[in-house]
This record gives structure tokens, sequence and C-alpha cells, in this order.
């Protein structure tokens, strides 16, 4: 039988996420845990079922204007919980995002088109070809030695991807396929097919526009 110490302790979101788990946690016990403490006059559950219930009543909509309006609600703590629900937006957007085209390709990667640099990088993609992650593979003059099977492929296997992309930029401007590109293309290919993940594409691109492998039938 637990003591009145340990049940109280459960009463605490802090330790009750510990304990249990985030999933456990009600939204304003959630909510809670990012302010850390009430202000005078109301403690911080009061505070964060307010919160709460703005979250409720427009979650899209939300912004620093409208949490500041909860009395007591500093610019500290506000700021606190739009940088949560703003962090949250972006890695869910990112889980979501589909790839289905060499466009949504150049799009996703746009980062990497000013690089002086070539930078060779994989796109990795679920069953519903949603982008499960982009890693960087090698930076530097293409050639086989350099963008091996291994490090291509070893984070589909350990995420269960079913495809790739692979992309990389011209810096010189230049959108035209090289050797050294084809070889690397049907060497990752071949090796798709023994794993089970296939290659879908590799796309070149430079500042201006790029090149798809599978538009133009190399592929």
């Amino acid at each position: 039988m637990k003591s009145i110490n340990q049940l109280n302790s459960f009463d605490k979101p802090r330790e009750k996420l510990i304990a249990k788990g985030a999933k456990a946690l009600k939204d304003y016990e959630l909510v809670a845990i990012l302010l850390g403490s009430g202000i005078q006059g109301k403690d911080v559950f009061a505070l964060s079922k307010e919160i709460v219930k703005l979250l409720e009543e427009d979650f899209e909509k939300l912004n620093l204007e409208k949490l500041l309006s909860i009395h007591g609600l500093g610019i500290a703590k506000a700021s606190q919980i739009i940088s949560a629900i703003e962090l949250s937006r972006r890695y869910l957007i990112k889980q979501n995002k589909k790839i289905t085209n060499a466009s949504e390709v150049y799009e996703e990667l746009g980062g990497y088109k000013d690089k002086k640099q070539e930078y060779f990088l994989a796109l990795y993609l679920d069953g519903a070809n949603r982008l499960c992650e982009t890693r960087i593979i090698t930076i530097g003059t293409l050639n086989q030695s350099l963008v091996h099977p291994r490090e291509v492929f070893a984070p589909a296997v350990e995420n269960r991807c079913a495809s790739i992309i692979v992309a990389h930029n011209h810096p010189s401007g230049i959108l035209e396929a090289s050797k050294e590109d084809i070889q690397v293309t049907k060497r990752l290919q071949e090796s798709g097919k023994i794993l089970g993940i296939e290659l879908l594409d590799h796309v070149i691109f430079t500042k201006e526009s790029f090149l798809s492998f599978r538009d133009e039938g190399m592929l």
C-alpha cells in the first residue's frame, strides 16, 4: 500500500510524468509543467486551465497576443508556450510531408541550392511516401568510393523505410548528369533491389533548376 507522501507525489505533474509517462497527463498538467509555477493569487493549475481553454477555442490561431490576454500570464511564460506549440507544429508537418516528385525534392532541399561544395543527400520515405528523414551522406566531389551503398541504405534499414530518393547539387550550375552520377545511381539501384528498398529517383539540382533521373528515363 502506498504512503500518503507517495500518493501526493502523483498529484504533481512532473512526478506523474516520470512515473507514468507523458501520455498519462491531462492537457492542463502538461501545460503546468511548461509553466513551472503560477502567479500571486492564481496557482499553476488555474493558469494552465485558462491556457487550455484558449487552445480548445482556436488552436490554429493562438498567438502571443492572445496568451497575454490571460490575467497574470507574463511574456516569459507565454513565450514558452508559443515556442513549444511551434516546435510541435514543425515536427508534425515534417512527419506528414509527402514526397511524390522531383519538384517536391527540389523544394525540400532548398537550403542546399547555394552550397559551394557538392552535397550528396538521401531522403528516406515510408510506404505512403511520407518523409521520414533527410541525411547528408557526403560532402565533396561525387564518386563511388565516397557514396557507398552501406552508408546510403543503413538509415533506411534501421527505420524500416520503404524507399529512398537521392539527390546532389551541382555548384557549377551545369544541370547535366556526369558519368560518375550515372555509375553511382546504377550501383545504388542494384543495392536497393537486393535490400528490397526501392531507389525512386536521383535528383541533380542547381540554384536555378533540377534534373530527375526518373523523369529523364535514366532510372
